[in-house]
């Protein structure tokens, strides 16, 4: 069964057209990547898939079930999680805290989920060292990798990615491609990734191109032509 299925999606702000027409599926175990230059919807996508934004119409299909009328927090307890732009790290709470935060979602929530699961600090072992460092005292890389931790301990099938490599360093990047890869073969989740950078896309099984608020083209990664890296990506 496809995992997301997206149909005919349009979302405004107010009365500005932002999404038009949106068609895009993610299978389990699935990396997906939504590329285009800055200001063409994407995000807008993202938050109207956890319910941040409603679609004027459209549908969105989680695991063959309409998201339609359910609020972010079911959302989440359905198993989408949402790793931001900005990543959105409490600052002042610490990284174990932050941790913490990330199984609200479970069942019990956080009065029966207090046990952060070894698989993280395999995927991020700086993290099991900072566990008492406050979050507003790790780098843009270390936050990053923390935002993904944090929505991995909520068990998600569908993980939404938007612009993990903004602002990190090449080394971390490469962790953070090393890491979401290895998520996905161990956990058998669906990524939707919203990237610029050509080396990241290229890890992902399928692409979309958006533009205008519409997908204008899309493909395997692996067949990415020269003309669409040159107008879709920074290289």
């Amino acid at each position: 069964m496809t995992l997301l299925e997206i149909r005919g999606l349009n979302t405004y702000y107010g009365e500005s057209h932002i999404l038009r027409e949106v068609d895009i599926t993610v299978n389990p175990g699935e990396m997906v990547c939504l590329i285009g230059r800055n200001g063409v919807g994407k995000t807008t996508l993202l938050k109207s898939l956890i319910g941040l934004l409603s679609p004027r119409s459209g549908e969105i299909l989680f695991n063959g079930n309409s998201l339609e009328r359910k609020a972010p927090h079911q959302r989440a307890q359905l198993g989408i999680a949402y790793v931001p732009q900005g990543r959105e790290i409490i600052p002042y709470l610490t990284v174990e805290e932050n941790l913490l935060l990330g199984m609200e979602s479970l069942p019990g929530g956080l009065a029966e989920n207090k046990k952060i699961d070894k698989f993280i600090y395999e995927l991020f072992p700086i993290l099991e060292s900072f566990l008492m460092r406050k979050g507003g005292d790790l780098s843009g890389g270390q936050q990053q990798q923390l935002a993904i931790a944090r929505a991995l301990l909520g068990k998600p099938k569908l993980i939404l990615l938007d612009e993990p490599t903004e602002g990190i360093q090449p080394s971390i990047v490469k962790d953070i491609e090393a890491a979401i890869k290895r998520i996905i073969q161990e956990t058998g989740c669906g990524v939707l990734l919203v990237e610029q950078h050509l080396n990241f896309v290229r890890q992902a099984n399928r692409y979309y191109a958006m533009q205008r608020g519409g997908i204008v083209a899309s493909g395997k990664t692996k067949e990415l032509s020269k003309s669409v890296i040159d107008e879709f990506l920074s290289v």
